[in-house]
């Protein structure tokens, strides 16, 4: 209870401190430090907090205590607890404030039309828009079971641990396995017909282990992030997809428009084997897009790997790199065994070379790793899970390769505009 003296300085209106209070300014500064799990943006900045106010005790007026109410963007919000506990934690690090009293609630329908009309104004490609500096990578192969999916995923942890803000969208929409390759089991948040990707932060063990140097995120964000969005997490069990073409076309079309990511230093899509329809959809969505081809030593994998990399003849698109999967491994002895021969990725980046006329190089052979499949099974990238392994120092390199660019995100304006 409060005393009947004092003044509670209710702003849920104005959405800021009454003036003329510096503690209440004090408590509004450290709800803004508190960043929503999904969207990224402090939760001031989203309209999250519809009071923050500072009483006395009744008791003893010389003890102050905030009284707080933030609004969840959605019913039954699976991040309650972790913003619960970020807010009763900023508020109670303020000097005077003696304890926390948080009511949590969640937006109404106006307000929740009113957060996404600040997050996507309209439904276009951000991707494609004037001034956008985010770097699109899809990674392509010529065929299966080259550990396609396992480099998308690895190659993002690795940017992601250089502080980047980063985005994956599993485009293999018949072969989904991004979702479980980096251990997400949450489904998106709805906003109405605007999607939030859940996110995966990178593990504490795991920050600042690049060997090249941070960069700094498009979003500030402390450690880096991965978003991810996947047909696989709004089907049911293990459903499968059967879809053709225009089906195909229109979800990776509501993947790029529906979803918001926020900003982003890299986007990396992990494309189906072959040349399909999703290829072609992508040239036409993300003309900007790099391709990356992941290969296997093997020489017999070469023609079909080179025929995904000069379909960009036909769609326009630059291949960046190969990279050689599945590379010869050092066994505990010493010895050097070559699963998978040994040769194929310079010899496809050769070639390559040659039918596209500009150099295509070999960005780098990553060596056949137990800890890659282990990783994969148990949804922690090996990027993460043995940063200083062989494989895992190899993929840092080549993503540090990718991320060659004369243009920066830091300083540049956000997709959230308010």
């Amino acid at each position: 209870m409060s005393s009947p003296n004092a003044t509670p300085h209710d702003r849920s209106r104005e959405n800021k401190p009454a003036p003329d209070n510096p503690l209440e300014d004090a408590l509004w500064a450290a709800l803004a430090r508190v960043e929503d799990p999904e969207l990224r943006r402090p939760i001031t900045e989203l309209g999250m907090v519809e009071y923050a106010r500072v009483l006395a005790e009744e008791d003893n007026p010389q003890r102050h205590y905030a009284q707080v109410k933030v609004l969840l963007t959605i019913e039954g919000c699976p991040l309650k607890n972790t913003i619960d506990a970020q807010v009763r934690e900023a508020a109670a690090a303020v000097t005077g404030i003696d304890r926390v009293q948080l009511e949590l609630g969640a937006m109404n329908s106006e307000q929740r039309g009113a957060l996404k009309s600040r997050l996507k104004p309209e439904r276009t490609n951000p991707f494609t828009a004037p001034g956008s500096l985010t770097r699109i990578f899809g990674v392509v192969s010529g065929k299966g079971g080259v550990g396609k999916s396992s480099m998308t995923a690895n190659l993002a942890a690795a940017f992601a641990s250089r502080g980047l803000a980063v985005g994956i969208i599993d485009a293999d929409v018949h072969g989904f396995s991004i979702p479980g390759l980096m251990g997400i089991t949450e489904a998106p948040t709805r906003l109405d017909d605007l999607i939030i990707p859940p996110t995966v932060d990178v593990p504490a063990s795991a920050r600042g282990n690049d060997d090249g140097g941070g960069h700094e995120s498009a979003t500030g964000a402390v450690g880096g992030f991965v978003k991810v969005i996947s047909i696989g997490m709004f089907l049911k069990d293990n459903q499968p997809v059967a879809w053709r073409g225009p089906m195909l076309h229109r979800a990776l079309e509501q993947f790029i428009l529906d979803v918001h990511f926020g900003a982003l230093d890299v986007l990396l899509l992990d494309l189906p084997p072959g040349t399909g329809d999703i290829a072609i959809s992508m040239a036409q969505l993300l003309p900007n897009a790099e391709l990356i081809l992941v290969s296997t030593p093997q020489h017999a994998a070469v023609d079909i790997a080179e025929r995904a990399g000069t379909l960009s003849l036909q769609t326009q698109q630059k291949v960046v790199g190969v990279i050689e999967n599945m590379a010869a491994m050092t066994l505990p002895d010493g010895t050097v065994l070559e699963m998978f021969g040994s040769g194929g990725g310079e010899h496809l980046a050769t070639r390559l070379t040659e039918a596209l006329d500009y150099s295509v190089p070999l960005l780098g052979s990553v060596p056949l790793d137990v800890a890659l499949r282990t990783g994969g099974d148990e949804g922690m990238p090996v990027v993460w899970g043995y940063p200083e392994s062989a494989t895992s120092i190899e993929i840092k390199n080549i993503a540090a390769q990718l991320l060659h660019r004369k243009d920066s995100l830091a300083g540049k304006p956000l997709s959230l505009i308010v």
